[in-house]
Parts: structure tokens; C-alpha cells; sequence
């Protein structure tokens, strides 16, 4: 029998992680993660991946494993788990951070959650499953050796190779070399960074310079990271300690990652009294602060940003404040960030990003780890995942570099079935796969119709057209229709326009007077129709026209 590899997220694209990995009667999946709306998807909170292929088979479904807690791998649990009911298998932290997500919108039984230890194997039907240690920006990420009778395929999951890791625990490079000697049939590995040259830095190398910059600053201390990154919240806990300065945390999401990773062990505090609360951050001296908080890409509900705009209800951001924005743009929140540290500027603050200040490395392996591991590997197959299209091809080139041919190098999209024996790979016909919205409380509800709307309104607006009937058998107006506007136009100051408009829907009217009957679905057609052809004529805009007819 073939082995199938299914991405149905991360691939062609940075965000909602989910594979499928299916041999015979046994499916194990790895990861459930969420990715976050881009201009386009119009009021959507988040991005999911549509995993109807696995309701269907979900009694084959074996384990779902995750490699590590960030959002794009465990952001659509929540969504995903309750539909699958399935065992959840993961490190400590990992089941920490997953747990304490699921709590928020639903209810997960307990005994479905199974901690994971790397290098012991964990047998999922037709699959032996074990996880080696990677190092990456959180602690306890792990990758993950599917071991079924095809042969065994290595998912490295996000990782770089960091000799200096926060936490003394390097990656398991010893046992990639082990599986490599003994025959891997294929590699599916991070190729988020795989356009980059050389390595990527450790993550220590953060540690320095945050101390560097913190030692500098007059005013409080305001630093925006990722919320699950542990390893550099760890850091500024440190420097900040150094400096005796208190700690603030502020954000519900970088609060309940402190919160889970103090429990857990993973996260330690120097002196256990220099965690306050927002509420005291008014008692304490500005040049003894430090607040850690969400907003380090620009979302406009996230705390920066409302700290930036002086809306924020405890933190105020004062001249000679000193912001750090400790972390990379995601793609397409350029524009969001550049909007708020404008606002701090505007303040007087000064603010210190990745390009001026050097206070963020990626957690992604660079061109040269990435030809490390293929060789301590030595697969049949290459495999890149985690990127958008561009990664995937530089990671081809690399592969061609180290001797694979085109034909041992697949490059996948969502829903790609990549079949794999001893001796052939192939990608066979695709299955059901895609984005599912959630907006609010609804889950799936709004599809490109919807979208589609939403944009028709932000860019054209809607014109509202009531038509009241007069009693009767006959077609005719009781009063002159009622045009109501909203982001179309300025209606007060459009009274030509407004009369063009009527005028042409009674002249509907007075041509279909003798009618004895009223087809009401014909009828709103053509007042739709001539009207969206009239506001185009005059005004090079279509708005959302909605006829309403009422018979008196």
C-alpha cells in the first residue's frame, strides 16, 4: 500500500498548519493551527483550515500530535478538536498552552490528552510515531519520525539549529544522523527561511542587545513580542531584573502564555515580587517598568496599539518612553505596524524594531541548516513545507544543489494527495480542502458571497430603494419612492442625482400600470438594474442597490 501525505494548511502558504498523513485504515494528524485575515477577508477574526476530508474519515483517525504552542499550530483546535474527538498528543508546555486555549470557547475531556516524551515511540495504528527535540522560538517544540510499512518520513515541524538555545536544550541532531543511516524514505521540512543565506542567529544573541537598549532608557519600558515567545520574554524578564525594574504584563494573550509557562516551569521569574499587576503600574516609578505586551504586528484591538492612541485604560505611553517592537511583520501587516509606531512617535517615545535595533532573530533555519539536516538525514524524497510558493522553490533549488532531482522534490499545494512507496513518489488527484472563516461566533458562515458583499459595501456602499404600492389590482406608486444612502454618496448634497434616480423608478412604474398582477422578483430586477446602470453613468460607482417594495 502507498503512504498519502495531505497538507490541509501550510503549504503555499505561511499559517494554519494541518497535515494528514494516512496509510491503509490509520490517519495521524499533525498540527491544527490558525492563520489571520489579510485586508481582503473583511471583517474575519480568523482563518481555519476546512477539514470536511477529515470528518469523513474521522474513525481511521489514529492521534492528532502537535509539534510546538504557537498560534499557526494550535490556534484552530478549538474549532477542529470538538468535530474529531480524537487523542491529543504533545509536550508539556505544548498541552499547556492547547489546554488553556480550548477553556476559552470550549470543553476538551481530559483523557483525550496524552503527554509526549521525546524519543519514546508512541504507536498510532499502522504508525509509530516519535518526537525529537528541535530548537525553536518557544520552548518544547519537537519534530516528529512517522515510521509506517512504506518506510519512514521525518517532519521537522519549525525549527532552526541554535547551538546556544535559551534553555540548554539543543536539537536531537544525533538522532536525525541515527534515522538517517538506517534509511529515511522521505524529508518535510520548514522552508519558511530557505531564500535566506547562512544561519539564522541565536536566540541569545536577543538577550544582549535588549540589555543594551534597556539599559538606555529614561522612561518606562514598553516591549511588543509575539506572546508565545517564551524564550525572549525569559530575556527581558532577566535584563529587566538587572536593571530593577518591575514587570507588567498586559494583553489576555501574552497574560495567559506568562501565566501557563510560570505554572509549567518553563518560565522563571528572578525575584517573585517583581510581577505586578496593570492596576499598580500607577505606583510605580516610569523609570523602573517594564511592560510586556501583545500588538507587536499593529492589530488595532491589541494593547500597543490602544496604548499608542491613548486609549488603553491603565498604560500610558509618555515622552522619553522607550517602545521595543521585538518581532518580524508578518506579511501584509506592514501598513497596521508603520500606523502605530507613527502614533508613538507622534507621543515622543522612541521606538527600536527589528531593522534599527537588532532586537529579533527569526526562529526559522536558514539555507545552510537546512542542507544540515538533509544530509544527516539522507532521504529518498524532499518535502518543503511551511511556506508560501517562493520558499518552496528556493528550497528546490537547495535540494538540486545537494544532488535530488526535479522528481524527488515535490512541491505541494492544500489538499495535494502526495502518494509515496520505497520507489515512486507522485501527487494524485486533490482532495477537499480550503479556508474556513470565523467571524465572531460563527464558524463557516461566511463564504466569498459574503466577502464579496463586504467589499462591494466598503467600496461603493449601499443605496436603499422603498417603492410603497398603492391598493389596489393595478401597478402603481402610493407616494414618491424613498432613497436611503450609506457610503455612497452624501444624499443633501446629491439632489440631482436623488431626482435622476426617482424619476427613472417611477418611469418603471408608469410602464408596467397595466398589469394586473405584479411579478415582485421581475420588478425588483429592473429597478436594480437601471438603477446600478444610472449611478454608473453618473458616477463611475456601484453601489449595493436594494429595492424594497411594500403594498399598502
Amino acid at each position: 500500500m502507498k503512504l498519502s501525505i495531505i497538507p490541509l494548511g501550510g503549504t503555499g502558504e505561511i499559517g494554519k498548519n494541518l497535515v494528514v498523513f494516512e496509510y491503509g485504515e490509520s490517519i495521524v494528524v499533525i498540527d491544527g493551527g490558525v492563520k489571520f485575515p489579510d485586508d481582503e477577508l473583511l471583517g474575519i477574526d480568523l482563518v481555519i483550515p476546512d477539514i470536511s476530508y477529515l470528518e469523513k474519515k474521522k474513525e481511521k483517525i489514529k492521534g492528532l500530535f502537535i509539534t510546538h504552542g504557537h498560534e499557526d499550530h494550535i490556534g484552530g483546535l478549538p474549532f477542529i478538536l470538538p468535530k474529531l474527538n480524537i487523542p491529543v498528543y504533545g509536550t508539556k508546555l505544548t498541552l499547556g498552552l492547547v489546554k488553556a486555549k480550548l477553556r476559552e470557547r470550549t470543553s476538551y475531556p481530559d483523557s483525550l490528552f496524552h503527554q509526549l516524551k521525546p524519543g519514546v515511540p508512541v504507536r498510532a495504528g499502522e504508525f509509530e510515531v516519535e518526537a525529537f527535540r528541535v530548537t525553536h522560538s518557544i520552548p518544547d517544540a519537537v519534530g516528529f519520525s512517522l515510521l509506517s510499512p512504506a518506510g519512514r518520513v521525518i517532519y521537522t515541524g519549525d525549527f532552526k539549529v541554535d547551538y546556544t538555545p535559551i534553555d540548554d536544550y539543543g536539537m536531537d541532531l544525533g538522532r536525525l544522523a541515527e534515522w538517517g543511516k538506517e534509511g529515511v524514505l522521505a524529508l518535510m521540512c520548514d522552508s519558511t527561511n530557505a531564500q535566506r543565506p547562512g544561519v539564522t542567529m541565536s536566540e541569545k544573541t536577543v538577550g544582549k542587545t535588549l540589555r543594551d537598549w534597556f539599559g538606555r532608557a529614561e522612561g518606562k519600558i514598553i516591549m511588543a513580542t509575539f506572546a508565545s515567545n517564551v524564550h525572549r520574554i525569559q530575556q527581558a524578564i532577566d535584563a529587566a531584573y538587572e536593571l530593577r525594574r518591575k514587570v507588567c504584563v498586559v494583553g489576555r494573550s501574552m497574560e495567559q502564555v506568562v501565566n501557563t509557562s510560570l505554572e509549567l516551569g518553563y518560565l522563571k521569574l528572578p525575584d517573585s515580587d517583581m510581577l505586578i499587576d496593570s492596576s499598580e503600574v500607577g505606583n510605580i516609578s516610569p523609570a523602573r517598568l517594564l511592560v510586556l505586551t501583545t500588538g507587536s504586528q499593529g492589530e488595532p484591538l491589541a494593547a500597543l496599539t490602544r496604548m499608542a492612541t491613548g486609549s488603553h485604560r491603565q498604560i500610558t505611553v509618555l515622552p522619553k518612553d522607550l517602545v521595543v517592537i521585538a518581532a518580524t511583520p508578518v506579511p501584509g501587516n506592514e501598513k497596521l505596524i508603520g500606523r502605530t509606531i507613527n502614533h508613538l512617535y507622534q507621543i515622543g517615545a522612541e521606538v527600536i524594531d527589528k531593522e534599527l535595533g537588532h532586537v529579533h532573530v527569526s526562529g526559522h533555519a536558514s539555507q545552510e541548516e537546512i542542507k544540515l539536516i538533509i544530509r544527516l538525514t539522507n532521504p529518498r524524497f524532499l518535502i518543503p513545507h511551511h511556506g508560501e510558493v517562493r520558499h518552496q522553490a528556493a528550497f528546490k533549488k537547495l535540494g538540486n544543489m545537494l544532488g535530488y532531482e526535479d522528481n524527488t522534490i515535490a512541491i505541494t499545494q492544500l489538499g495535494s494527495r502526495l502518494t509515496l512507496t520505497p520507489e515512486k513518489m507522485a501527487i494524485e488527484e486533490r482532495v477537499e480542502s480550503g479556508s474556513v472563516y470565523v467571524d465572531g461566533l460563527g464558524i463557516g458562515d461566511v463564504g466569498q458571497i459574503v466577502l464579496r458583499d463586504r467589499k462591494q459595501l466598503a467600496q461603493d456602499g449601499v443605496v436603499v430603494v422603498v417603492c410603497a404600492l398603492a391598493k389596489g389590482q393595478t401597478l402603481s406608486l402610493a407616494s414618491s419612492p424613498d432613497i436611503i444612502s450609506r457610503g455612497f454618496t452624501f444624499m443633501k448634497e446629491a439632489g440631482e442625482l436623488v431626482d435622476g434616480a426617482k424619476s427613472l423608478v417611477v418611469k418603471i412604474f408608469e410602464a408596467g400600470t397595466h398589469q394586473q398582477s405584479v411579478d415582485w422578483g421581475v420588478l425588483r430586477s429592473s429597478i436594480y438594474e437601471s438603477l446600478s446602470n444610472y449611478f454608473w453613468e453618473k458616477t463611475r460607482r456601484r453601489p449595493m442597490i436594494l429595492p424594497v417594495l411594500i403594498q399598502l
